[in-house]
């Protein structure tokens, strides 16, 4: 140790130098990290938060553009107010309330003979009645009108050949001409029976094919025929009455050639019988107006599949 110094220049050098970074170390150990806590790393666990700036995490991918609006998805027929709702728009259907309950006041008038093409008979007559006094002629407009509402709802355009608005009839002839004259898809004449007590049912009576005189039914006599097989399905099952006992081989179907509301009919046309007012127990079906609503809707729901076929 030739001047007394424990180190050598170069050794005194290295020793300064180890004792300022030793210095510095922790005081930039300690700058880091108040750095740190100010929130200088953009985006690490909370972004700018006291700044109120973005504050989107360094993991998440940014939102993806918003897509474009699917375009409405075409309605549905009921949605648009289609003809859906309305399945017998466009259709014409006559109901002939049978009788007129003003027809007992002209005895003469309805008496009268009129020509049914193949013969003549009665303009009309009073129809028959329960035996509490509850005539055919009410019940028949009473039915009517409920069927005509229904019909009416669906669309139809219904037309009557009376609504009780007429001093008698009209005649079994002019009842066939407004059918025809409204070039009709279907019309339906509405009765009740005056059989035997204790004979009890319905039924339809279909236009026999015939060809005399006025009278031509050779080209509706088919069509017809399906009109009163639809109104026998839906009646039983709306009603749940039986087809007539008393009629003809039981189907509740009747063809007949001297009705002249058929005969000088040119549209399909039948009759329904609803039942048997001089039966006690048909009776009391025919005078209940909870029935009758049933029977009106059986009447309205065979001609809508008639006309739907």
């Amino acid at each position: 140790m030739s001047n007394g110094s424990f180190f050598s220049e170069p050794g005194r050098r290295g020793g300064t130098l180890a004792i300022v970074l030793a210095a510095l170390i922790p005081v930039g150990f300690a700058g880091w990290l108040l750095w740190s806590s100010a929130g200088g790393d953009e985006g690490q666990d909370g972004g700018r938060g006291a700044s109120g700036g973005p504050t989107m995490s360094s993991t998440s991918s940014p939102p993806p553009p918003s897509s474009p609006a699917s375009p409405a998805s075409p309605a549905s027929p009921a949605s648009r107010g289609s003809s859906s709702g309305k399945p017998l728009k466009g259709q014409v259907v006559v109901l002939d309330p049978g009788h007129n309950p003003h027809n007992r006041d002209h005895p003469s008038r309805i008496g009268r003979l009129v020509d049914i093409g193949t013969s003549k008979k009665e303009c009309d007559t009073t129809g028959t009645a329960t035996d509490s006094g509850y005539p055919e002629a009410s019940f028949t407009l009473d039915v009517a009108r409920r069927a005509r509402a229904l019909l009416q709802a669906r669309g139809a355009t219904v037309t009557f050949t009376q609504d009780g608005d007429r001093p008698y009839g009209p005649c079994v002839d002019e009842r066939a001409r407004i059918g025809n004259t409204a070039h009709a898809d279907a019309v339906v004449s509405i009765h009740a029976d005056g059989a035997a007590a204790g004979e009890r049912g319905f039924h339809v009576i279909l236009p026999k094919s015939v060809h005399g005189g006025g009278a031509d039914t050779s080209a509706i006599a088919a069509p017809s025929r399906r009109l009163g097989e639809r109104l026998l399905s839906r009646f039983t099952k709306a009603t749940g009455s039986q087809p007539a006992d008393y009629i003809g081989d039981g189907s509740g179907l009747n063809v007949r050639g001297d009705l002249g509301g058929l005969n000088l009919s040119t549209v399909p046309k039948v009759f329904i019988e609803c039942g048997n007012m001089r039966d006690a127990k048909d009776a009391a079906q025919l005078t209940d107006a909870k029935w009758r609503e049933r029977a009106a809707g059986g009447i309205a729901q065979g001609i809508t599949d008639f006309l739907n076929e």
